[in-house]
């Protein structure tokens, strides 16, 4: 299994310097829906205290926790594939703090300095690996039928 991977620390140091450049510091109060499934993918965040819970809508009425996500973790990768809208459904489950980045601003500091953007979309290939793992880990655990000795 992968280990979990938080963008800051595992970008280079000068990558780092270069990405903070264009951070800039937020804040969502508790139960404040950060974005929806299908909406406009256009930044990032890196969680910097609190906590953030992934949901997807399965039924008109029902939505479904598919992670949880906490200090230091990347929230938010769809702003870097096409078609570029959210996945997921987002809401602070305490209050947040984050540093938000603007994804046309990282995608021009990408242009810029290649090995940031390689750095980069390492980076997030490998969280996506992990929370790919994790999430099919948690499928089995739910539905895996414990067999019956005979």
């Amino acid at each position: 299994m992968t280990k979990a991977i938080k963008l800051l620390t595992a970008l280079p140091q000068k990558q780092r310097e270069r990405l903070m450049e264009v951070a800039r510091e937020v804040s969502f109060p508790e139960d404040t829906r950060i974005f929806e499934a299908g909406g406009t993918a256009d930044r990032f965040w890196v969680i910097r205290s609190g906590a953030v819970h992934l949901d997807q809508q399965v039924t008109p009425t029902r939505k479904v926790t598919v992670a949880s996500l906490g200090a230091g973790d990347l929230l938010g990768w769809s702003w870097l594939f096409p078609p570029y809208q959210w996945d997921f459904g987002a809401e602070a489950y305490s209050q947040v703090r984050a540093y938000e980045f603007d994804a046309s601003a990282v995608l021009a500091l990408s242009v810029e300095d290649p090995l940031l953007g390689l750095s980069l979309v390492r980076t997030v290939a490998e969280i996506l690996a992990h929370r790919l793992e994790m999430t099919r880990g948690k499928l089995l655990e739910q539905y895996t039928i414990p067999r019956r000795p005979h």
